[in-house]
């Protein structure tokens, strides 16, 4: 032990300068609230060796770093995953400024997605600002976010994409639409809609066009005489395209994937489906399962939408099922159904609620007051348990959420 000491504070604590003594300090805009067991989280991803961890701890020599060229330095940092990268932003002004550089801006882009993340966000006592935390599937670590840059306004969460999160909330005169980036902590609120009130919003990102969208559907009450109206960031403002022609929606969740947002309807019975390069509504005639209880809509990679919902009308007989939709003859499929042990430990009692929503093919299962999620990977058909995703608070909010520095909210 006594010889590990000083091989541990020889590591050089700037990519330019020599190691100096190294102080304990609390990152700022990052805390790790608890490391969760891997195989408890998420089996489908390989756990870290122990080997691996050994050798983080290996000395480096600071004439290594010195001599390292600056764009293979911010090549070697772009591919540290976000939250780790994030606690060296105390370190040095050097360490801060390259998070900034558009060198590594541009080398982040290029590197795959970190994996998949949960955000839950909920308030807590009156006037105190929202709080945030995520939980890293690969990590197998849950991190604070700090979200006290937000206005103190009553906050919800829409939603994230791409590193974006999008909110709504109401500031005392209005109704109002923030986007922010967690990491950067850049955030703006967008012109007022042309009908601004309460809507259901969504959220998209387009990585290729640095661009982002958010579509207003209808009146999160039901309002159906709110024509649609999208949000383009490479023009700041809000277009108004055609109303939905629905008589009755089932639901207020939608799923967006293919460019494409779909909502549940009863009349006409089926899905109605938005495209946003054509800016106009089509009807799919796709009828639900029977004996269909409670369906949520969830959006799979590219073109996959599935329909996920509980099937019977009595307790001891009812079952979780996950359709897929066949575009091509317009039916559900069914492709999964939860096991029933799954199922009796996520829904205690028969009447008890449940959240659902996915992103690439891995689809979440919430319930209240549990401490838990279900993870079930498509592609894999595997179940998991996630420690630590869910809150017991009434108020919480989860989505899938994407760690990216260079997503710009302009």
């Amino acid at each position: 032990m006594d010889a590990a000491a000083p091989a541990r504070a020889s590591r050089p604590t700037s990519p330019s300068r020599p190691p100096k003594a190294i102080r304990s300090t609390k990152p700022r805009g990052l805390d790790e609230e608890t490391a969760a067991p891997a195989a408890a989280t998420f089996p489908s991803i390989k756990a870290p060796s122990a080997a691996s961890f050994l050798h983080a701890d290996v000395p480096m020599d600071a004439r290594v770093w010195d001599a390292l060229p600056d764009d293979l330095l911010l090549e070697v940092l772009a591919r540290v995953p976000p939250f780790l990268l994030f606690r060296l932003r105390p370190v040095s002004r050097r360490w801060d400024s390259i998070l900034h550089d558009p060198a590594f801006l541009a080398a982040h882009s290029r590197v795959p997605s970190h994996g998949p993340c949960l955000l839950t966000f909920w308030r807590g006592a009156a006037h105190s600002p929202p709080q945030c935390s995520v939980l890293s599937l690969p990590l197998r670590a849950r991190y604070k976010l700090p979200f006290g840059f937000l206005p103190a306004w009553d906050l919800w969460l829409v939603g994230s994409s791409g590193g974006l999160v999008c909110f709504s909330g109401f500031d005392g005169s209005g109704f109002r639409t923030v986007v922010c980036n967690p990491l950067t902590q850049a955030w703006r609120v967008l012109p007022d809609m042309h009908h601004n009130q309460q809507r259901q919003l969504v959220l998209t990102v387009d990585r290729k066009c640095r661009s982002f969208k958010v579509i207003a559907a209808s009146d999160v009450y039901g309002d159906k005489t709110l024509p649609t109206e999208v949000y383009d960031s490479n023009v700041d403002t809000w277009s108004v395209h055609q109303m939905m022609p629905v008589a009755n929606l089932c639901s207020s969740k939608m799923a967006f994937c293919d460019s494409r947002l779909y909502l549940e309807t009863l009349s006409p019975l089926g899905l109605m489906m938005y495209r946003v390069d054509a800016g106009h509504w089509e009807h799919i005639p796709a009828k639900f399962p029977r004996s269909l209880l409670d369906g949520y809509l969830v959006a799979g990679a590219r073109t996959r939408l599935f329909l996920v919902g509980r099937i019977g009308l009595y307790s001891t007989l009812q079952s979780m099922r996950i359709w897929e939709l066949d575009h091509g003859r317009t039916v559900w499929v069914e492709i999964s159904r939860m096991p029933p042990k799954y199922f009796r430990a996520l829904l205690r009692l028969s009447a008890e609620r449940f959240e659902c929503f996915g992103q690439d093919n891995l689809i979440c299962f919430t319930s209240w007051n549990q401490g838990k999620g279900l993870l079930y990977d498509v592609d894999k058909k595997a179940w998991s348990w996630i420690v630590g995703c869910a809150s017991q608070l009434s108020n919480s909010q989860i989505c899938f959420y994407e760690p990216r520095f260079d997503t710009s909210i302009y």
